[in-house]
């Protein structure tokens, strides 16, 4: 019988890739896992309300030693309406927090999303968030997020929580497209290849990426361009109005707009010259750290997540800045390849044995049974 149980309300993206990075790089022949998930659709649902829809199909009999999941699920309430799972082992994982993901207006923030989470780090054994800058935004904003609250405050709840915090790196598991030298020569000869690789969604920062490559063109300079992302069924109107503008462009080329299949996207990652970010909210980053082991060179702005992850030569402070850079890119296209970039921390092969540890794989364990 399976010993950790996997729970993922929310399958799809980072989510769905961490598991299946997990699932695919240990073997769990010995131990044995089970994996329950809902699709990767209907958030804010998924939030509210998913602990009782697993509550309900976990099996009663079992032999759980581990219980492993995202943030996104209230693992107070699944522990609440299932406490025969109280004795596991539970482990949750931020993927980004609640407390200061960003909405257009404070009053538009729910304040049962950061409840959630919060209450579920109450009940949870270890709590691993992906960079550092999500778990200090998250303790740091405890205090100020009960201010919402209008009496009767709880204390001491980032004293209570702090201590079963860690930073377990997300695992990065792309592997290189076989794009030769001879097509990477010829694609620095046809000109600088500039990738925009985020969710196509206002927090991403699509308005002032779109104004740095209008200054761009309005000085002259010459490009490729690929605009790559998820979409949902709300796109900001900025997109479509800026590809008819572009494809009608002398001066940037089009290559691709909008998503594109897995083997695609590492073949564009592989040929491009620089990723750029221009985000206002990123806890992580995985597309900026797929697409730099792929071998583009990144700029990201001096914010966020990435001063953690980057190097100084990577990051920009203003938007002035980054066109400078690319505009000194688009004469010189092969000096980006001359600008590594060593993020191997970050690959799955390095952080394996973190995992594997968190998971408890390299100790005894107390079985949390039940007949």
């Amino acid at each position: 019988m399976a010993r950790i149980l996997f729970i993922e309300p929310f399958f799809a993206g980072s989510h769905k890739q961490l598991l299946d990075t997990l699932i695919s790089g240990i073997d769990f022949e010995e131990f044995g896992y089970e994996l329950l998930t809902l699709p990767g659709k209907k958030w804010h649902w998924r939030a509210r309300t998913s602990a009782l829809y697993f509550a309900e199909v976990i099996p009663r009999k079992h032999v759980y030693e581990v219980l492993f999941a995202s943030s996104v699920l209230n693992m107070a309430e699944l522990i609440a309406l299932r406490p025969d799972l109280m004795p596991c082992r539970k482990i949750l994982y931020f993927h980004e927090n609640q407390l200061i993901y960003p909405v257009r207006k404070q009053q538009e923030r729910d304040f049962q999303y950061g409840y959630n989470q919060i209450i579920s780090c109450m009940v949870a054994d270890n709590i691993f968030f992906n960079t550092l800058f999500n778990l200090t935004s998250f303790l740091d904003s405890i205090p100020s997020f009960f201010k919402l609250q209008p009496d009767h405050r709880p204390k001491n709840l980032p004293e209570m929580i702090r201590p079963k915090c860690k930073v377990l790196y997300f695992p990065i598991s792309i592997q290189n497209s076989p794009i030769s030298s001879e097509v990477r020569k010829t694609d620095d000869t046809a000109g600088l290849h500039i990738v925009w690789p985020h969710r196509w969604e206002h927090d991403k920062g699509p308005d002032k990426f779109f104004m740095v490559i209008d200054a761009l063109i309005e000085k002259g300079c010459k490009f490729r361009l690929s605009i790559l992302g998820e979409q949902f069924q709300q796109i900001p109107l900025v997109f479509d109005e800026k590809k008819l503008q572009y494809e009608a462009s002398n001066n940037c080329q089009v290559l691709d707009w909008g998503w594109v299949n897995r083997d695609r996207y590492v073949d564009l990652l592989s040929s491009a010259h620089v990723v750029v970010s221009t985000s206002e909210h990123e806890f992580y980053g995985v597309s900026m750290i797929e697409a730099t082991i792929l071998g583009c060179f990144p700029l990201c702005p001096w914010r966020l997540s990435y001063p953690e992850i980057f190097p100084e030569k990577c990051l920009y402070r203003t938007e002035n800045q980054l066109v400078k850079q690319l505009k000194y890119f688009c004469k010189n296209p092969n000096a980006s390849r001359n600008l590594s970039v060593n993020l191997d921390q970050f690959k799955w092969i390095s952080l394996k044995s973190q995992y594997e540890e968190a998971l408890l794989l390299k100790k005894e364990v107390n079985q949390c049974s039940a007949h």
